[in-house]
C-alpha cells in the first residue's frame, strides 16, 4: 500500500491537530465503500468475461454459469459525485457543475436550470479559490485538473473464494435478462411489439476501492458524509445507482468501512463464518465519537472558507 506517514501533508487547512487518528492506524490513502445490492442494473455499465450463461441447461459447476466482470467506475463515480453535490449543496452552499455550459444538453435551458437549483458555472470557483470548491478539488475539472479521487471498477464473482474486497472486488451473479415487450391492445391479441435485453447483477456483496491521491481531511469528510447521504435516501429515484431505477434495480445499502480496521478486520466484515470481534468494536467506538467529527469539522470548514455565510457547528455531526 501506499505509504501512510505523510498522508496529509500538503493540506489546505491546518486541521491535523483536530484529527486524533495518526495516519498508521488508517487505511489512508484507500477508502473501502461497503456495497450490498439486491439487483444492479447499469445499463452499459457491465463488463464480462462471457455474453450468456448456458441456454439449454443450468449446471452450478459449468463455466458458462461462472460469469466474472466488471462494473464500470463511470457509473459508480457519477453517483458518487451527485451525493458530494448534495451534502454540500444541504449545507447551504453551491456545488460545481459537472457539464460544460456549451455541451450539447438533450434538453433546452438544463444548464441554466441547474445554475438555478444550487451550481455554479464548472470552473468558476477558481477565480476566489486556487483549489476551487471541494467538489472540483476532489474530481477535477478541466485537462489540467485530474482531480484527486482515483475510482476503479468494482470486479465481481458469483464465486466467493474468488473475491477479494482488499482490491475493490464483490459476489454478484450476472444474468442477461431478454424479454418481449407485448401489445397491450385486445385486438392485437398479445403481439410482441420489441424485443429488449438487459444485463443485469443479483445479490452484489463487496466493496468499491477509492483512493486518494491527496487525502486532505474535508476530502474524507465529503466521501463520509456522501456515501451516508446516498444510503439514507437509497429508494429516492434520484439517488439510486445505475439504471432501471422505475425497478429498484439500484436501491444500494452503502457505508465507508471504518478506516481504522486493519486489512484483515476488513476482510472479516464479509467473511459470513465470522462475527465481529471486540477490538473492531472498540474501532467503531472510537471512529464514531472522535474521528469522524473530525473529518467532517474539517470539510465544513472548507465549504464556509469560501461561501462565507455558511456556518460551521461547534459540534461533530453530520454536515
Amino acid at each position: 500500500m501506499t505509504e501512510k506517514k505523510s498522508v496529509f501533508e500538503g493540506a489546505e487547512l491546518d486541521v491535523e491537530d483536530d484529527v486524533p487518528c495518526s495516519a498508521e492506524d488508517l487505511l489512508f490513502p484507500d477508502l473501502f465503500v461497503g456495497l450490498e445490492i439486491d439487483l444492479l442494473s447499469p445499463g452499459d455499465g457491465i463488463v464480462t468475461d462471457r455474453h450468456h450463461a448456458s441456454a439449454d441447461r443450468y449446471e452450478a459447476d459449468d463455466a458458462m454459469n461462472q460469469i466474472e466482470g466488471q462494473i464500470s467506475p463511470f457509473t459508480l463515480s457519477g453517483w458518487l459525485r451527485h451525493g458530494c453535490e448534495q451534502v454540500v449543496q444541504v449545507a447551504g452552499a453551491s456545488a460545481c457543475h459537472p457539464g460544460e455550459s456549451n455541451a450539447d444538453y438533450m434538453r433546452k435551458d438544463v444548464y441554466e436550470r441547474d445554475l438555478e437549483s444550487g451550481y455554479h458555472e464548472k470552473g468558476s470557483c477558481l477565480e476566489d479559490h486556487d483549489d476551487g470548491c471541494v467538489v472540483y478539488d476532489l474530481f477535477g475539472g478541466f485537462g489540467d485538473r485530474p482531480g484527486s479521487l482515483l475510482r476503479r471498477p468494482v470486479s465481481f464473482s458469483p464465486i466467493r473464494r474468488n473475491v477479494d474486497v482488499l482490491d475493490g472486488e464483490a459476489e454478484a451473479h450476472y444474468r442477461q435478462v431478454s424479454s418481449q415487450v407485448r401489445s397491450r391492445n385486445a385486438e392485437d391479441g398479445g403481439q410482441p411489439l420489441r424485443h429488449a435485453e438487459r444485463d443485469v447483477l443479483g445479490n452484489v456483496e463487496g466493496t468499491w476501492k477509492l483512493t486518494l491521491r491527496d487525502a486532505k481531511p474535508e476530502f474524507v469528510g465529503l466521501v463520509l458524509e456522501a456515501v451516508s447521504y446516498l444510503d439514507a435516501h437509497s429508494d429516492e429515484f434520484a439517488f439510486q445507482l445505475g439504471g432501471a431505477r422505475n425497478f429498484g434495480g439500484g436501491i444500494a445499502d452503502a457505508w465507508v468501512i471504518n478506516p481504522l480496521y486493519s486489512e484483515s478486520e476488513v476482510r472479516r466484515v464479509f467473511d459470513r463464518a465470522k462475527k465481529v470481534t471486540s477490538v473492531m468494536e472498540e474501532k467503531d467506538e472510537t471512529w464514531r465519537s472522535e474521528c469522524r467529527p473530525a473529518f467532517v469539522r474539517a470539510l465544513q470548514a472548507r465549504v464556509a472558507a469560501r461561501d462565507g455565510d455558511v456556518p460551521v457547528p461547534d459540534g461533530g455531526g453530520s454536515a
